[in-house]
């Protein structure tokens, strides 16, 4: 998957968010081993100490560890996966209510959108890895 930064918004906070949606979408599954520092640096096109403070952001968060000799990896905890599907998710689904109660539908009309949404005319999420 391509980087792109947008504007406003600290690039290493959007690495984060990137990675996270990796995470819980599946292309970084639980135990994977991530790529170095400079490698997903090079990838992103940021600095290695941008990637490096998104990497501690994400130990912080509990959701990548690291053994000494060995690299980054990414949780196998059961319930840190849960917590942040269902952190994105509340995310998500904010956003969708935001933007279209913006164009004026009410909730009721919103949900009746969601529950006829055909996913076959949407385009596939790239699942690539990081």
């Amino acid at each position: 998957m391509a980087w792109e930064f947008k504007n406003g918004i600290p690039i290493y906070l959007q690495i984060v968010d990137g990675i996270k949606i990796r995470i819980a979408g599946g292309s970084l599954p639980p135990g994977s081993k991530l790529p170095s520092v400079r490698d997903l640096a090079a990838q992103a096109g940021v600095n290695p100490n941008t990637m490096q403070r998104a990497m501690t952001q994400l130990e912080r968060e509990g959701l990548l560890f690291t053994q000494r000799t060995s690299g980054r990896f990414v949780t196998e905890d059961e319930e840190k996966m849960r917590e942040l599907r269902s952190a994105l998710s509340e995310k998500y689904v904010e956003e969708l209510f935001v933007q279209l109660r913006r164009l004026g539908l009410t909730r009721e009309e919103i949900v009746e959108k969601v529950e006829s949404w055909n996913p076959a005319d949407a385009d596939e999420p790239d699942q690539s890895g990081v």
